[in-house]
C-alpha cells in the first residue's frame, strides 16, 4: 500500500468533464456527481467506509455514454441508521429524484438495503457488492466504538486502512488500492468517525418488499475485507437474486475490474426495465439542450454527451453527428478509395516478398561456400 499517488489519466479526464455538485439539505452537506440523461431513472452508487463519490468514476464515464444516468454520492456525516434513511430521502427530494436503482458496496450495500426496507416505493432494484446484512460482527470487533467520535484522525485512518488487504497485488488491484488510499487521506475526521459508527452500530436488515428478481449480487471471489460468511448470508437471504461473481478484483472491483462491473451493471439495468436514452448521448435535443446532468444546463459544463466527432466538432450546434442519407455517395466514394489503397499496399507487399525471395536464393550458395571454408579451417 503505497499511499496517495498521481491521479490516473482517465480520472483526470473525468474531473475535467463531470462537475462535482455540492448541496446542503438541512444540516447535511452532500457531495455527488450526477451525469447522464435526466429523464432516465438513475443508478445511485453508494460507497463503503473507505470510498467517496469519486471511486465510481469509471462507472459514470461508461454508463453515461451508454445512455444511462448515474449518480455517485459521498456518505455525509450521519451517525445512526434512522438518520441515514431520512437524510437520504431528503437528498433525493432535493435533486428531484423519486425512483432509484441502488448500487452499494460494503457499507454502501448495507445502507442501500436499509433504505429499500424502509422506503420500498422508492427503490426499484438493488446491486449489492461485497456487503452484509447486519453489523453485529463489526460491533463486537470494535469495542471502542463508543469513543470513536473523539478519536484523532490519524488513528481512524489507520484503522480503516488496516482492513484493506496489504500484500502483493496484480497491477490493476494495486492501482485501485492506491486510489482509495488517496481518497481516505482526503476525508475529514468527522467523515471517518461517522462511517465507522454506522458500521459498528448493531443493526440488521429486515425483510424487503423488493422481489429477488430485482436484485443482483456482485461479489469477488478473492480476498475481501468483508468475511465470506457475511457475504454468504446475503446470498442466502436473496436466493432468487441474479449472481454476478468476479474471480478477482479485491475490495474495489469497480476500479480494478471496471469492464466486468460495468457490463454487469448494464445487464442489470436492462433486466429491470431501465431504458437507456442513447439518442441523448449521440446528439442534442430539438431545443438545443443536451440530456445531461442536473444543473449542467444552467452552468454550461462540458459533457460526455458532446463528444468530438471525427472532424473534431462537438454537438453544441444542436445537430446530430450521425450520417444521413445525403452523405451516402461521399461515404461510398471514401470506401472505394480505402479499398483501392488496400489493394495497392497488398501488391507492394507481395512484390517486396518476391524480391527478398530472389535475393535469398542468390545469396545462399555464397553462404554455403563460406561455411564449408570455415569448417575446413
Amino acid at each position: 500500500m503505497k499511499g496517495a499517488s498521481l491521479s490516473p489519466g482517465d480520472y483526470v479526464y473525468f474531473k475535467s468533464r463531470v462537475p462535482l455538485h455540492k448541496i446542503s439539505v438541512g444540516a447535511k452537506q452532500w457531495r455527488y456527481y450526477d451525469f447522464g440523461p435526466k429523464d432516465v431513472p438513475p443508478l445511485i452508487c453508494i460507497p463503503g467506509i473507505a470510498g467517496t463519490a469519486d471511486v465510481f468514476y469509471k462507472q459514470i464515464m461508461f454508463l453515461s455514454m451508454k445512455g444511462y444516468r448515474v449518480i455517485s454520492i459521498d456518505i455525509p456525516c450521519i451517525w445512526n441508521h434512522h438518520e441515514w434513511i431520512h437524510a437520504f430521502e431528503k437528498f433525493l427530494d432535493a435533486i428531484n429524484v423519486h425512483h432509484v436503482h441502488l448500487y452499494g458496496t460494503s457499507l454502501g450495500g448495507f445502507l442501500s438495503q436499509l433504505f429499500a426496507q424502509h422506503r420500498p416505493r422508492r427503490v426499484k432494484s438493488l446491486v449489492l457488492s461485497n456487503t452484509f446484512l447486519d453489523t453485529h460482527k463489526f460491533s463486537a470487533a470494535m469495542p471502542w466504538s463508543s469513543v470513536v467520535s473523539w478519536s484523532p484522525s490519524f488513528l481512524l485512518k489507520r484503522y480503516i486502512l488496516s482492513g484493506i488487504h496489504d500484500g502483493p497485488h496484480e497491477p490493476f488491484i494495486a492501482d485501485s488500492v492506491d486510489f482509495v488510499v488517496g481518497q481516505v487521506e482526503a476525508l475529514s475526521r468527522d467523515d471517518l468517525a461517522s462511517r465507522l459508527t454506522l458500521n459498528a452500530n448493531a443493526v440488521a436488515v429486515g425483510a424487503l418488499f423488493l422481489s429477488d428478481s430485482f436484485i443482483t449480487i456482485m461479489d469477488t471471489n478473492d480476498y475481501c475485507a468483508i468475511p465470506q460468511q457475511l457475504k454468504d448470508q446475503v446470498s442466502e437471504r436473496y436466493p432468487g437474486a441474479r449472481r454476478a461473481i468476479l474471480k478477482t478484483g479485491g475490495d474495489f472491483p469497480f476500479l480494478s475490474r471496471p469492464d466486468e462491473v460495468n457490463l454487469h451493471l448494464q445487464l442489470h439495468l436492462r433486466r429491470v426495465g431501465v431504458e437507456a436514452k442513447l439518442d441523448l448521448v449521440q446528439s442534442t435535443s430539438k431545443d438545443g439542450t443536451a440530456g445531461s446532468s442536473s444543473g449542467d444546463e444552467k452552468k454550461g459544463d462540458k459533457h460526455f454527451d458532446n463528444q468530438p466527432d471525427n472532424n473534431g466538432n462537438t454537438g453544441h450546434d444542436g445537430t446530430s453527428h450521425q450520417p444521413d442519407e445525403s452523405s451516402g455517395s461521399g461515404s461510398s466514394a471514401f470506401d472505394e478509395h480505402l479499398l483501392s489503397n488496400a489493394k495497392l499496399h497488398a501488391f507492394v507487399a507481395l512484390h517486396t516478398i518476391l524480391i527478398l525471395m530472389q535475393a535469398s536464393s542468390s545469396i545462399m550458395p555464397f553462404i554455403q561456400q563460406n561455411c564449408i571454408a570455415i569448417n575446413a579451417q
